[in-house]
């Protein structure tokens, strides 16, 4: 099999690029799991927040929330955002964080924040507890995203363009050639002028079978639970809460609410599994600030985030391995961003203009470029 681009990795990240860049050129997608976006797309928060994360992340954000509000005809069967809110609550002693908050916000370009009091976050929020909410900040347009429904999109018109997917099919050799790439799985082996390493975890490993050295990609684990309010405790219009300082978070979800510590522990690529302790620990931290006991975890999972070492994505060319495209390291941020990131990296893969929605964020294709942590 010979086609022009190559993707390895089924998630989000690899299934929008394969969208994009399908439209001009012949691409398969190989997934190494028995289905796509088992890892890090299928235990997302589901949240489109363009107040949380870098002012890089919160610009490429930005640029994506177009396509999420209006997706083209047939991409989906139902809207992509449901209304939510982000209330980031914070104590007396968290004020420096307030001030953060607020400076990256004014960073990014485009600040939607509400500076709350405690007692305005409480009326929002009517099971905080009002000792434990000194301040607060507000983004009303914060909302939920249909991340199945976001993946499918993205993987069914990929389809209709021509794009193939394999799953089942990792990868075990890359070799370069004189016009791309040799990739060999256990069942195949094609050839492709660029090959486009998306997978998430495994990126590094990735890099290391075609020979190139790691770019200092690390799997971060987070554990995430649910857990039922009080049938008396209406939820269904709270706003996502997070600390000020990302010691919990939790929202609510399809009736009940789920929590995490948000925590950030790295760990080897894998499929990784909740770690009771850190469950235990957030259950405590939200009933310090909430009203309620968490009487029972209902279910707990776990997923990965990946950084690099200055914590934004990649996107771009190896410098010195022609034709091979690292698009990963997307940390907590890909489902968000996964509409501006598929497009430039299409962009980019097929050396076109980037799209004018990403120039006008002022996202410059050096701030993603691997070459950047070569350095």
């Amino acid at each position: 099999m010979v086609v022009d681009v190559c993707i390895i990795g089924g998630g989000m990240a690899g299934a929008s690029v394969a969208y994009f860049a399908a439209t001009h050129a012949d691409v398969v997608l190989l997934e190494r799991e028995p289905h796509v976006g088992y890892h890090s797309t299928g235990r997302s928060a589901a949240l489109y927040a363009p107040q949380y994360g870098s002012a890089l992340i919160r610009r490429l954000t930005a640029a994506a929330g177009a396509f999420l509000d209006s997706p083209p005809p047939s991409f989906a069967d139902a809207p992509l955002l449901a209304r939510r809110g982000f209330l980031t609550i914070g104590g007396a002693s968290q004020r420096g964080a307030l001030e953060q908050h607020e400076a990256v916000a004014r960073a990014s370009g485009r600040t939607t924040l509400e500076r709350l009091s405690g007692t305005e976050a409480c009326a929002l929020v009517p099971s905080l507890r009002a000792a434990a909410v000194d301040w607060a900040l507000l983004d009303p347009t914060a909302q939920d995203l249909d991340v199945e429904a976001l993946l499918q999109g993205f993987l069914r018109g990929a389809r209709a363009r021509g794009a193939r997917t394999l799953t089942d099919h990792g990868v075990t050799a890359l070799q370069r050639t004189a016009n791309g790439w040799r990739v060999r799985t256990a069942q195949h082996e094609l050839e492709a002028r660029v090959v486009v390493n998306a997978a998430g975890a495994w990126a590094d490993e990735t890099a290391a079978l075609a020979g190139i050295a790691p770019l200092g990609l690390v799997p971060h684990r987070r554990t995430a639970f649910i857990f039922d309010a009080p049938e008396s405790v209406p939820i269904a219009r709270w706003p996502m809460v997070s600390d000020a300082e990302e010691l919990f978070y939790f929202k609510p979800e399809a009736g009940r609410l789920l929590g995490s510590l948000a925590e950030e522990v790295p760990v080897p690529a894998a499929d990784v599994q909740p770690d009771d302790f850190d469950v235990a620990t957030a259950v405590d931290r939200i009933e310090q600030v909430i009203d309620f006991p968490v009487r029972r975890v209902l279910r707990s999972w776990a997923g990965l985030r990946v950084f690099g070492p200055d914590r934004d994505p990649v996107s771009g060319f190896e410098r010195d391995a022609p034709g091979f495209y690292w698009h990963a390291g997307l940390g907590g941020y890909g489902i968000q961003t996964a509409p501006a990131m598929g497009e430039f990296a299409a962009a980019m893969i097929l050396r076109r203009d980037l799209p004018a929605v990403i120039q006008d964020t002022g996202v410059e294709a050096s701030a993603l470029a691997p070459a950047r942590l070569r350095r």
